[in-house]
């Protein structure tokens, strides 16, 4: 199947049918989100089309109002049009892609199928998004050409955020509709994991038990649920979240109805009993004490406190401190390998807790290799796409030691699985094995080993770097790497990706050897965050002894080094992804182009710390709030000046590419990825592409300045909000140095000015503030607490 799809419907308008509908408009395409007429309309409502649309307009609603966001920007909500499943079944006809998304009843289910197989085109696709119902029974009744075409797609809730689709299908599911839809999964962002037609298919089989044999060990082991999860989250390598207040964020009843699919499902699993939920949880449902959405769960905020509940009464009192000397003997561990390894050799309760549920899920997940997938590499990802764990649970194994936990599982008493014995009797140690390059696992199922599978568009900068011929030039802040096809890349891989002496070194490298060996720069990484600003630390220390001149010096280098990449011969392409903050968010600024990662959460922070963006982050909110003036004559800059300034007085940040793009941190221009792992490919294309396109640096710009006047009068908007309680006084001196900074300085309205008149305004407003104590504490708490001091 080779047709693109570009229109698709969503049957069923609830949480997940109204947020598949967001994410799919997000992606530009046109979907029709339809669901049932309202029961027991009056007879003027039963002809009146927006009456009988309500229940999908309520769901489009509640979509436009999630949070976290569903959609990456509101605006895309144009592309969805409501319906019911009554009067619009015509449109069917000219959808690529049905996804159902309907309450789980394998009656109303297969009611639904039928009723608009009739209106299906002969290409369409039709999914169903089930999270376990067995689809070869969804399937019977449907003909054998639809059945062609029919599959699952399960998407995991948040649908924006959570990475995993879960591909399964049905007995006649053609192998060209299953790629076709793996495509089309990668194009939306997901990370596609082929399940089989079993119960909860991959990630929530494993994810369920793992949380239920937290539940089982608790009582165990002697725990409350506060320190259950105080153990079962970021030590454990899993999300903070943990177990107990995962099952609240997901939604108590969802997680009882999904172990109570597997408890029914499975009569053979030897350890179907994990999945019998305790009496007390089932009464707690009963209650309606379902978890978030119901304000009450397994915790319960009362004012400013987060109660727990007592499973023994079910009512709420005041959690207790948590300490183990495991825990926190771990806790400066960053590595996820070792901190996991080091916990489960603790010696007190926690480590007794982490030991047992992490041996017990090890050994069920390789036991339900074949079952539920062919290979553990699909089961990890799952896991981690899934349930966000930061290793699956055969990495995990690997990284405690496969030969050592084998031999304790049995002291144990435990059922180790007969292929992971026999890998180890094979003298293969580990499941995975290799370098990034060349990473190869064990096939329990054949005894073969396989290489891992990745997308020939995932280019992982850490792969090249093993081949030391890619490597240009390095130092501890940041590496060139040649990408190939004439592309070299900065890689910043200081902690956070913080901007320090090395990596202004390195950016200053990477301009030279770019102008004169390669047609284009790409500033990247693999990192979990493309830039957390400059390294503040050496800010304070320089500052706490007086000297001002090296911070000055600081300032200038990074601001000369960002020139730089603005006049560079060469295409320089900055590719953001998630944390783009401070200066990280100059560095982009800086580049031609950005192909930012739909989840950037980008701004121009360093009010947060007490000081301005010194790295032309001024100077380019001037540039980007004025341009659209140029050659108009009357237009009065100062209203588009404050809205730059407002956007750095209160620390804006967008909540993912499209709303950054609205404060003009990305150009209207800027392209967006939604897949991360294709991020650096589209980058490193799109200075190809500028390369070959003709390409020439822009020149140095001037700018006619506001002046003055204009910078008093936003200054009087700084005043305002310190005397609503809004800011600080200390905000208000930063707010107004930030339009004193836009405004062009103490000059008049009109005075021609440089990018470098507006640069030397940058600096010498970072280092008057540097020299107060109000931006020192702040700077001093943020390194200490890792959350703004509002002073």
């Amino acid at each position: 199947m080779s047709q693109r799809i570009e229109t698709a419907a969503v049957l069923g308008s609830g949480v997940m049918g109204s947020a598949i509908a967001a994410h799919l408009a997000g992606a530009g395409i046109k979907t029709h989100l339809l669901d049932i007429v309202p029961p027991n309309l009056s007879d003027d409502e039963k002809n009146n089309s927006t009456a009988r649309n309500q229940i999908a307009a309520a769901g489009l609603k509640a979509a436009l109002k999630a949070k976290p966001a569903a959609f990456f920007d509101p605006d895309a909500a144009r592309l969805i049009r409501t319906g019911n499943l009554d009067d619009d079944l015509e449109h069917l006809k000219d959808c690529d892609l049905i996804i159902e998304a309907v309450i789980e009843r394998m009656d109303i289910k297969k009611s639904l199928f039928a009723k608009i197989e009739p209106h299906l085109k002969d290409t369409a696709i039709l999914a169903s998004n089930t999270s376990g119902l067995k689809i070869s029974e969804m399937s019977e009744g449907l003909s054998d050409a639809v059945q062609e075409r029919f599959m699952v797609m399960h998407f995991f809730n948040p649908v924006r955020y959570m990475r995993l689709l879960e591909l399964v299908p049905g007995p006649k599911t053609s192998p060209a509709v299953m790629e076709a839809a793996t495509r089309f999964g990668e194009f939306l962002g997901k990370g596609i994991v082929l399940g089989k037609d079993t119960p909860n298919f991959v990630a929530n089989r494993i994810g369920v038990y793992s949380m239920m044999q937290a539940f089982r060990t608790m009582d165990e082991c002697g725990l409350t649920i506060e320190e259950v999860d105080k153990i079962a989250g970021k030590p454990m390598g899993r999300p903070k979240s943990a177990a107990f207040r995962t099952a609240d964020v997901v939604g108590i009843d969802t997680f009882v109805k999904v172990a109570k699919t597997c408890y029914d499902n499975l009569p053979d699993d030897p350890e179907r009993d994990v999945f019998n939920v305790a009496p007390w949880v089932q009464t707690m449902v009963e209650q309606g004490k379902i978890g978030q959405k119901a304000k009450q769960g397994f915790y319960k905020k009362v004012g400013k406190d987060i109660l727990v509940i007592d499973p023994e009464t079910l009512e709420y009192r005041e959690q207790k401190k948590v300490r183990f000397d495991s825990i926190g003997a771990v806790r400066g561990i960053e590595k996820v390998g070792p901190r996991i390894k080091a916990l489960l050799q603790g010696k007190d309760a926690a480590a007794d807790f982490a030991w047992k549920c992490t041996a017990r899920t090890l050994c069920y997940s390789a036991r339900l290799l074949g079952e539920i997938a062919d290979d553990v590499v699909s089961i990890d990802r799952a896991m981690k796409w899934g349930f966000n764990w930061d290793m699956g649970p055969f990495e995990a194994w690997d990284a405690i030691g496969v030969e050592e936990s084998v031999a304790r599982m049995k002291e144990d008493g435990l059922e180790v699985p007969e292929w992971v014995l026999k890998m180890l009797d094979s003298g293969r140690k580990s499941f995975y094995d290799g370098g990034l390059s060349s990473m190869n696992f064990y096939n329990g199922l054949t005894g073969d080993i396989q290489a891992v599978p990745f997308d020939e568009k995932h280019i992982r900068i850490a792969a090249l770097k093993e081949d030391k011929k890619n490597i240009v030039k390095e130092n501890m802040g940041a590496s060139l790497v040649d990408l190939g096809d004439g592309i070299l890349c900065l890689e910043v891989h200081t902690k956070m990706n913080t901007i320090d002496p090395d990596v202004v070194k390195m950016m200053n490298e990477a301009v030279e050897i770019a102008e004169k060996d390669y047609r284009g720069l790409v500033i990247a990484n693999d990192g979990e965050h493309f830039g957390a600003g400059a390294n503040i630390f050496m800010v304070l220390m320089s500052a706490n002894m007086g000297a001002f001149d090296q911070v000055d010096t600081m300032v200038a280098e990074l601001q000369a080094a960002l020139q730089r990449f603005r006049f560079c011969s060469v295409p320089v392409v900055a590719a953001p992804h998630s944390l783009t903050l401070g200066g990280g968010a100059e560095i982009a600024m800086a580049a031609d182009a950005c192909h930012a990662y739909a989840e950037t959460y980008m701004g121009l922070v360093e009010v947060g710390v007490g000081l301005v963006p010194a790295g032309g982050g001024c100077l380019r909110t001037v540039e980007r709030y004025t341009d659209g003036l140029r050659g108009i004559p009357g237009i009065d800059p100062l209203k588009f000046l404050g809205v730059g300034m407002l956007n750095i007085a209160t620390a804006k940040v967008g909540t993912g590419a499209e709303e950054t793009r609205k404060y003009r941190y990305l150009r209207p221009d800027d392209g967006m990825c939604l897949n991360r792992d294709h991020l650096i490919y589209e980058a490193k294309h799109k200075a190809i592409g500028m390369a070959e396109g003709g390409y020439r640096p822009p020149r140095p710009r001037t700018f006619k300045a506001a002046g003055i006047d204009a910078a008093q009068t936003m200054a009087m908007q700084a005043w305002s909000m310190m005397e609503s309680g809004y800011a600080s006084e200390h905000d208000r001196l930063i707010a107004s140095k930030v339009a004193y900074i836009l405004c062009g300085g103490n000059v008049p309205a009109g005075t021609v000015l440089t990018e470098q008149d507006y640069l030397d305004l940058e600096r010498e407003v970072f280092v008057e503030l540097v020299k107060t104590e109000k931006t020192r504490e702040r700077i001093q708490f943020m390194l200490q607490n890792n959350k703004p001091l509002r002073n």
